[in-house]
């Protein structure tokens, strides 16, 4: 399995969470979530925390793919955002699996 490294500031912080980890395996995309961190006392909407996460996680990728030497950072993040409401419109596969 080719995991990620862990950030360090996760490693230095007792109290760091994983959310999310998402693999591509047999030639399906797979992840792993923690749903309900916010929703238990923290007073966040969980929808709210999740739009949240995954604008962050957009902007680190439109980041790192300008690094890479691919469009600027805003063309990158507009694409993405772009093939997120399509995804989320009209998807082009089903999800499968359940929750642990």
């Amino acid at each position: 399995m080719n995991e990620r490294p862990v950030p360090e500031a996760a490693i230095r912080d007792p109290n760091s969470v994983e959310l999310l980890r998402v693999w591509v395996a047999g030639g399906q995309l797979h992840c792993s979530l923690k749903i309900g961190m916010y929703r238990d006392g923290m007073g966040i909407s969980e929808e709210m925390a999740w739009g949240t996460i995954l604008a962050d996680a957009a902007r680190h990728i439109a980041n790192a793919l300008q690094d890479g030497g691919s469009l600027s950072q805003t063309e990158s993040l507009a694409r993405i955002a772009r093939k997120f409401n399509e995804e989320v419109s009209e998807p082009s596969s089903e999800l499968n699996g359940g929750f642990v």
